[in-house]
């Protein structure tokens, strides 16, 4: 089911590759086959800064599920920050 469809989005962070830490600036989500994950299709995210080249990426493939799983996580968390920022 590729549905050739990636959302871009751009990101202020950080990420590690190959040559130690670098700052990122984009985020390219979609679902496709991938290239390592051993199942059909995975939600793939590629972390980027494209004015680095092209090692400055970071790659991630995840199943269906532990990308909702993922997803949940990232709101939990982000939700429960704000409520503690919020008593103070």
């Amino acid at each position: 089911m590729c549905t050739y469809h990636t959302e871009r989005v751009e990101v202020a962070g950080s990420g590690k590759g190959p040559d130690g830490w670098f700052p990122l600036r984009l985020a390219c989500v979609y679902f496709d086959h991938p290239q390592h994950t051993p199942v059909e299709h995975t939600l793939n995210i590629d972390f980027l800064n494209p004015g680095q080249g092209a090692s400055a990426r970071v790659a991630v493939e995840l199943s269906e599920a532990s990308a909702l799983a993922l997803a949940d996580a990232i709101h939990a968390a982000l939700d429960a920050a704000t409520a503690l920022e919020n008593q103070s």
